[in-house]
């Protein structure tokens, strides 16, 4: 072992190096979510604290589709300092307890199913498999309370209780745009982040091929230690300056585009409790309740499906749904998307984070964990110095090239295991369209369902509970059991509990209206607008 008095002059030296000049190119959720989290996990009593500048062009809007988002993000908020209320009415946010699919199994009446965010009951995936078979139910309902709650349009919890705890696991629906500007106000007064409204012209390069500094058009020169890329799908430095080849998806997953409304809603009208998806016959609709409108839009492939056919199953979506709208009068936005990633998503000291690294269609709101899950990863093993700064980029480029990979798997089995008809859904289910890793795993899931067992990652974006809500929602044959092991005979005392659960929580919880409206009428003023840091 090589000991203190033999290890070169030059390496003592550079740990003594920090990394401290953190400079964010961009601004949008990831730009903001990325300084927030920076600034607030800062520790000032540091021999050099971290100092964060975030550069943001000022003509750039938020793209603001993103409005559904996972668990996770109640701890990121709690982490950053902000409290749950201010949040929800800051950001005409609701509750969000999982999603609902319509129309994805066969397309037929009544094909319905829930993904909620509380597991299946029973440790043992065999125990909650014979738990189902013992009821006359579906699988989501039988073995989870959570379903009835939405379906009566419940919150998670109830106001006394404190800051993100609820009686059942829950996100949220909100309208991006808001979230960007609330934690911009929170990072400039609150977190001490320098704000820069600015278009950068020119980066400029160190010798060892890091990222020197950056040029704005009015501001001159920043230097920075480490630099994230959260310049949306411009990729400016991750892509534009260290050329990371963009790694197209769309083999797997064929949707590339989307029409975006916002409807209007009564101020009495019911708050879904969670994201509806609806397919069609080439792709989907999303529906996200918000408190003063829903969020709409008709992603599909643009190889199956014309831009006027997509705006016609909108229009008639929107008639069924809001027949007291006048559909006509509302003006949906088409965005365009290619799903894929970046080859590498640290490169020197440069890190892309959100779009920069990648986008993949907006099926089950992996945008936003996805830039969580990216930050957990690079506050948890912050550089120190530039000494190890490459190791930790091997690890989180291999880490999340796994997660990636996972992700589409997941949103891939969505479209695998569908008995639709249409030539869309057809081909989704072709020979090359699946990767080998999601066929496996059906194979083996004939025999026993989905577990631990088979996402060995320690946080795995999508736990074995969340295919198994798909898979068996969708109508994939449940195994039987194998010849090992024995599962406990009284299967029905465990769905009358999931009953007696659901009937007792129904009972004591408000609506999402009712809860909401009450935040609202007594929230004190948002945090005023104040003034960019310059």
């Amino acid at each position: 072992m090589r000991g203190r008095e033999s290890w070169p002059s030059d390496w003592i030296g550079s740990l003594r190096t920090s990394v401290a000049r953190i400079v964010v190119v961009g601004g949008g959720t990831a730009g903001w979510l990325a300084a927030c989290r920076i600034a607030a996990a800062s520790n000032p009593a540091a021999e050099q604290p971290v100092e964060v500048t975030l550069i943001e062009s000022p003509d750039i809007p938020t793209i603001g589709v993103g409005e559904g988002t996972w668990p996770t993000i109640r701890k990121t908020l709690e982490r950053i300092g902000i409290s749950e209320s201010d949040f929800l009415v800051s950001c005409d946010a609701s509750f969000k307890q999982g999603s609902r699919f319509d129309g994805w199994a066969t397309g037929e009446a009544g094909d319905s199913y829930y993904h909620p965010f509380v597991p299946p009951i029973g440790g043992d995936p065999r125990e909650t498999i014979a738990a189902w078979r013992a009821s006359d139910m579906p699988f989501a309902e039988a073995v989870c309370a959570q379903p009835k709650v939405c379906a009566l349009d419940l919150a998670p919890r109830q106001k006394a209780m404190p800051d993100y705890a609820g009686a059942l696991n829950y996100a949220y629906h909100l309208d991006a745009a808001k979230l960007a500007a609330l934690l911009t106000r929170h990072a400039t007064q609150r977190l001490g982040v320098s704000h820069i409204r600015d278009h950068v012209t020119a980066v400029t390069m160190a010798e060892n091929g890091d990222i020197a500094s950056v040029t704005t058009r009015a501001n001159g020169e920043f230097q920075g230690d480490l630099f994230l890329d959260c310049t949306g799908h411009a990729a400016l430095l991750i892509g534009g300056q260290y050329g990371v080849p963009f790694v197209d998806r769309s083999a797997q997953l064929f949707n590339d585009r989307a029409l975006a409304v916002q409807v209007p809603v009564d101020a009495k009208s019911a708050i879904a409790s969670q994201t509806i998806g609806t397919a069609h016959k080439a792709g989907w609709i999303w529906d996200i309740g918000l408190p003063t409108r829903r969020g709409v839009g008709c992603v599909y492939s643009s190889a199956h499906l014309s831009d006027e056919e997509a705006s016609d199953e909108l229009e008639a979506y929107l008639r069924r749904t809001a027949p007291e709208v006048a559909v006509a009068s509302l003006s949906p936005r088409r965005l365009t998307f290619r799903s894929g990633h970046r080859e590498r998503f640290w490169s020197h000291n440069c890190v892309a984070i959100g779009l920069s690294a990648g986008f993949l269609e907006p099926l089950e709101a992996s945008a936003i964990v996805s830039i969580e899950l990216s930050l957990d990863a690079l506050i948890d093993n912050f550089p120190a110095s530039r000494d190890a700064m490459d190791l930790r980029a091997s690890r989180f480029n291999g880490l999340f090239s796994y997660r990636w990979d996972r992700v589409i798997d997941f949103l891939k089995l969505h479209y695998s295991i569908s008995r639709r008809d249409e030539p869309y859904w057809r081909e989704h289910r072709e020979a090359g369209a699946t990767s080998d890793r999601l066929c496996d795993l059906l194979r083996i899931w004939r025999d026993q369902p989905p577990s631990s067992f088979d996402f060995p990652e320690v946080d795995e974006v999508f736990s074995a509970a969340s295919y198994q809500y798909v898979l068996y929602g969708m109508g994939f044959p449940a195994p039987r059991g194998s010849a090992l092991g024995r599962v406990p005979a009284d299967q029905a005392t465990a769905v009358r509990q999931v009953r007696e659960r659901a009937r007792a929580l129904a009972s004591a919880l408000p609506t999402n209206r009712e809860y909401l409206n009450a935040l609202r009428s007594a929230a004190t003023p948002p945090i005023a607008e104040g003034i960019s840091v310059q």
